[in-house]
């Protein structure tokens, strides 16, 4: 299956933490996985806090990115329609909070999960949680609107 960013345009497609195009970043593919998106990322060596443990900021930013694709995703699903299809969805984020529950281990594979808490007009309000090796090791809160008007028309 493929994720949502794989249909971003190609003028929208170079966000540091979910963009195609973006060498340098992270590159977030969001999908479904029931009711629930899902997103998985391997921190580099170089996302380090301490010895051992991951930087809060990649967590913030996983969560961030996660959040404005599962707006994406729902807001496709709300409407009937196929990631892709036109106009696009393409969100950014009005609010993010993160609640850091237990330090994140470098060296492992994470999974992000989302779950949808309201969907009303342009807004998307979601639940990130963010797992190592099974365990909840953050959970955040985004608030993501549609991208407005004029900063779409200008880009596309």
């Amino acid at each position: 299956m493929k994720a949502v960013q794989d249909f971003y345009p190609e003028e929208l497609s170079h966000c540091y933490g979910c963009g195609s195009l973006n060498e340098h970043g992270h590159q977030i593919k969001s999908s479904w996985d029931g009711d629930e998106s899902v997103a998985e990322y391997t921190p580099k060596p170089y996302h380090i806090a301490v010895p051992g443990y991951v930087y809060g900021g990649l967590i913030a930013s996983l969560i961030d990115c996660h959040g404005t694709g599962t707006a994406a995703l729902a807001s496709y699903k709300a409407e009937g329609r196929e990631p892709g299809s036109l106009p696009p969805f393409r969100f950014v984020t009005a609010s993010l909070l993160v609640q850091y529950l237990k330090p994140t281990p470098l060296g492992v594979k994470l999974q992000l999960r989302g779950k949808v808490v309201e969907l009303k007009g342009r807004k998307v309000i979601s639940e990130i949680s963010v797992y190592a090796d099974g365990e909840i090791t953050a959970r955040g809160e985004v608030v993501a609107v549609q991208m407005p008007e004029a900063m779409l028309k200008s880009l596309l």
